[in-house]
């Protein structure tokens, strides 16, 4: 299906630039999307990589990450029955849900990408998708965020006396976008056109245990992790404590601010402690059971920039055909065209480019978002609320396929891309009706 969008894009895009007139413009939209691709998105990502994959490899080498699998083993077996339940990519998907949770997505993307990679390992077809991945594809996609960040902090710039409004509103949609991407990935992994062909003699991946005991120069690697001694617990107490005292006093800080209140000081609270801690927790944990951590920190940030580098081709493509796309004028003619059914649904005109960008491109869904919230008197708008739940319920569909899938080289990404277009609906649709109960 990727391969129609893709192709459908740039042609529509030549159509329409030579119908209009502009077609330097498209050139230009596809060569600065080209550029972009990697000088603003693959290079910076590199260094982010490595430093998250350097923290993951502590993670897993202490066992925080096989803790947190076996706490949610159930769901997890549910999810992905392809996956052995005690599988390191297990705990690689449920950090990664963790991060986008809490909408920490310099720490998801990195966490993603390894989960990707652990899944790859898996995969008897290689440059195919597996029912695993598209899963996986699924819950990114659908956008599982207890806080929307980026919509909040945007809304606030903008002078609104109301930001923290749109959690409980993109909770609310981004679990009804969730489910609908789950129930179609499940549903439609069962077509006869999304099936796996039968695997390969000899393409049976390895059992766990080896994949674990074996590094990629098939040497054996040390153990891992000794226990913790009763002066770890000690040391993990009197650190736990102490984030518990700064969460405390940074609440209390928030709630005197001049905008402060319960729930905006403990949002807050959250976004900005909750790095620090992992980047203080992992590391101390590690150490306290004898893991040598600036040596594993380094042997996990070496992948960082490879990674990078793979999906540099797959990100250009998709990248430079919304260029060419938005450069043509797309967005603007689909909104016009468009724009007699919203009354009906309750969309506002406004909002439709937001709503056909965000499964494009995040960066132009927030500069149609910040153009929109920046008019006089727009931020406390109905406009306002139901496009930062949007924002909040929503991804970009096709630059998660793009980058995921081009980590691992798939190709073949079968029921990922409809199942994760169906779930951006479902979050557009939901947002429409808690927005018009809550904000009409």
């Amino acid at each position: 299906m990727l391969n129609y969008i893709w192709l459908g894009l740039v042609l529509a895009a030549v159509a329409l630039g030579a119908i209009q007139g502009n077609l330097a413009d498209v050139t230009t939209g596809a060569f600065d999307a080209a550029k972009s691709a990697v000088m603003n998105i693959a290079l910076p990502l590199a260094g982010l990589m490595a430093f998250w994959l350097g923290l993951m490899r502590l993670a897993e080498k202490s066992g925080i990450v096989a803790v947190i699998a076996r706490a949610l083993r159930p769901l997890m077996s549910w999810l992905f029955p392809d996956v052995p339940k005690d599988h390191p990519a297990i705990g690689a998907i449920v950090m990664n849900m963790a991060a986008n949770m809490l909408g920490l997505a310099n720490a998801a993307t990195p966490l993603g990408l390894r989960a990707m990679q652990l899944l790859e390992k898996l995969n008897p077809h290689p440059g195919t998708a597996t029912n695993a991945m598209c899963t996986f594809l699924a819950i990114n996609t659908s956008s599982v965020q207890l806080i929307p960040a980026t919509a909040v902090a945007l809304l606030a710039a903008a002078g609104s006396t109301r930001p923290f409004d749109i959690v409980g509103t993109a909770l609310v949609a981004t679990l009804c976008s969730t489910a609908g991407g789950i129930t179609a990935v499940k549903l439609l992994e069962r077509l006869p056109m999304y099936q796996l062909p039968a695997i390969p003699e000899g393409a049976i991946p390895l059992p766990v245990a080896e994949q674990d005991a074996a590094d990629d120069d098939g040497e054996p690697e040390p153990t891992a992790s000794k226990p913790l001694g009763p002066m770890g617990w000690v040391i993990m107490v009197g650190f736990l404590g102490f984030i518990g005292w700064a969460s405390i006093s940074l609440y209390q800080k928030e709630v005197i601010a001049p905008d402060g209140g319960g729930l905006r000081a403990m949002v807050s609270t959250l976004s900005v402690m909750a790095i620090p801690f992992m980047l203080a927790f992992f590391p101390l944990y590690a150490a306290l059971k004898r893991v040598p951590v600036y040596e594993e920190f380094v042997e996990g940030a070496k992948d960082g920039f490879q990674t990078a580098i793979r999906i540099i081709p797959f990100l250009v493509a998709i990248l430079a055909a919304i260029g060419m796309f938005r450069a043509a004028n797309g967005i603007t003619l689909l909104s016009q065209w468009l724009s007699p059914v919203l009354s009906v649904i309750g969309l506002p005109v406004e909002l439709l480019p937001l709503v056909l960008m965000r499964p494009l491109s995040g960066s132009g869904t927030t500069g149609i978002f910040s153009d929109i919230i920046s008019q006089p008197g727009a931020a406390d708008s109905f406009a306002a609320m139901l496009g930062g739940t949007i924002m909040g319920s929503t991804e970009t569909t096709f630059y998660v396929i793009a980058v995921y899938f081009g980590s691992v080289a798939i190709r073949r990404t079968r029921h990922a891309v409809p199942a994760g277009l169906i779930a951006d609906v479902v979050g557009v649709a939901a947002s429409i009706v808690i927005c018009n109960i809550m904000f009409r």
